[in-house]
């Protein structure tokens, strides 16, 4: 199973914002889309980070309210992890559980195709386990 899989089912569409957009304006996207992280691009389109709930959490902790008034680029993951549609489902829940992280933009060709949440992992994951266990009930009945 690859993450080519999981954006076939799910979904290819990614919400995405550029550094200089203001934070509040990303945790408004963040409402109205009800998604826990948008990727941010450079000018060139390119992947430049990603701004998730944990980015807003930690920033209001220690900076109060005031940070929403700074860029996404003073409070995003820079360079953030990545996969490609070729990458495998134990290969991208190892890679987001040992990073912990939630959500990994998917890039093919320097060029963001995707997005995918450890949500979607999980819930690739379980549908695998039930139809292989069907499977198992399957022949043992027959």
């Amino acid at each position: 199973m690859k993450v080519e899989h999981i954006l076939q089912s799910k979904g290819a569409d990614v919400f995405a914002v550029t550094s200089s957009t203001s934070v509040k304006d990303a945790v408004d996207l963040l409402g109205e889309k009800n998604i826990g992280a948008v990727v941010v691009k450079d000018e060139k389109g390119a992947v430049a980070g990603i701004f998730s709930e944990r980015d807003v959490v930690r920033r209001l902790k220690s900076e109060g309210p005031t940070v929403l008034g700074r860029s996404v680029a003073d409070c995003m993951t820079a360079d953030p992890l990545t996969c490609t549609l070729d990458t495998t489902l134990d290969q991208l829940m190892s890679d987001m559980t040992n990073r912990r992280v939630r959500h990994m933009p998917v890039v093919e060709k320097g060029r963001l195709v995707g997005i995918v949440s450890i949500g979607d992992v999980v819930k690739r994951k379980i549908d695998n386990v039930e139809r292989e266990a069907a499977m198992l009930k399957e022949y043992i009945a027959s």
